[in-house]
């Protein structure tokens, strides 16, 4: 019996009894990030890293005292099987999963990137005997710049809008780019508002202790001209809403690891494009694996095929899974409509409690 199982409901470990990143309810679930198509409601109980709490809090709506929050490196058995989480570097809080019984060790990455960007985490590479990775951008051709060097791009165009009195409108999902967003954006923009879906994660996040740059939520009664030459984060379901005529004169750039390829932007109908992603890009895909030393490696959501064929040119085992992770990646983008069940949170802009996507 192999120590994880591909189920109809999920990545399930028989001999410990629960589940990981499930896509139906179950008794028991370790969560490797808050992103709705890895947490979703109904399950009895919930195992992730301590900050992923609010966040689950947030978006699930759990009953009291069924998530448990552990630090990263934290040993919990279950059922005769050791378990503990490690940084992922995807988003805050973001977790790879570790089990082990009888001296086998697997590893369920999630979703994770290789670069530090200074507040998810620094991705760890775990020894292990079976490692289960994702394939979000897994293609040659993409190739990601230096956050630096992305923020730096960031900055100037801003800059250049202030200079022509616009507000400058980045998109941006509400867990992970908007808050590292927030980081980059400080040399350049000491007052930065944000749409409803990112205050309220801003505001789970703080609470739970993580130092954010302060930031103030866009509200209907706030003054247009407040915007002016100002910056604005919002999620991509504000795009071409009625929500964004209060900014107007105003531009969009759309931060986004499918902004690497060319069209794109014109695609979205926006101004800039930044490729700015919370996923790996090829060569950290392939620096991830070969750095767990694994034996086998199963690849799962994204460009599976491609990816577990080069791997096994080049003497790994590998073989695609599919999962119902990013199911409509290669499509080019996610949706990032709010989780079922989440009531709105503002009337005027039909802004939602929460969105989620792959980019």
């Amino acid at each position: 019996m192999p120590l994880i199982e591909f189920t109809d409901k999920g990545l399930y470990c028989a001999r410990g009894l629960f589940y990981i990143d499930p896509w139906q309810p179950v008794d028991k679930a370790v969560i490797t990030h808050a992103h709705s198509d890895h947490a979703r409601p109904g399950s009895g109980g919930y195992l992730c890293h301590r900050l992923t709490v609010p966040l689950l809090e947030l978006r699930l709506a759990p009953p009291p005292g069924s998530v448990m929050g552990v630090e990263w490196g934290e040993t919990i058995v279950m059922n005769g099987v050791k378990v503990s989480l490690h940084p992922a570097g995807h988003v805050i809080g973001s977790s790879q999963v570790r089990v082990e019984y009888q001296g086998e060790v697997w590893v369920v990455s999630g979703d994770y990137k290789t670069e530090n960007d200074g507040i998810s985490g620094a991705f760890e590479a775990i020894r292990c005997h079976v490692f289960i990775t994702e394939s979000t951008f897994g293609l040659p051709i993409y190739n990601w710049k230096p956050q630096p060097a992305i923020f730096r791009a960031v900055g100037d165009w801003v800059a250049e809008n202030q200079a022509r009195d616009k507000t400058s409108v980045l998109i941006a999902y509400s867990l992970g780019k908007a808050q590292r967003l927030l980081l980059g954006l400080a040399p350049v923009a000491p007052e930065i508002f944000v749409h409803g879906a990112i205050w309220n994660v801003h505001q789970a996040l703080v609470n739970a202790g993580v130092e954010l740059p302060a930031v103030q939520r866009v509200t209907p009664d706030l003054p247009r001209e407040w915007f002016k030459g100002k910056v604005v984060i919002a999620p991509s379901s504000a795009e071409g809403s009625p929500w964004m005529r209060r900014f107007n004169p105003y531009a969009v750039g759309v931060c986004s690891g499918w902004m690497q390829v060319r069209g794109n932007v014109r695609r979205r109908n926006a101004d800039a494009g930044f490729a700015m992603s919370d996923h790996a890009d090829w060569k950290g895909l392939l620096g991830a694996i070969e750095a767990t030393g694994a034996e086998k490696v199963f690849v799962t959501h994204g460009f599976q095929a491609t990816l577990s064929r080069y791997l096994n040119e080049r003497g790994i085992e590998a073989a695609e899974v599919k999962t119902e992770y990013g199911e409509d990646e290669e499509g080019g983008e996610l949706s990032d409509a709010g989780d079922g069940g989440v009531a709105r949170t503002d009337v005027d802009a039909g802004e939602e409690a929460v969105d989620d996507g792959k980019e």
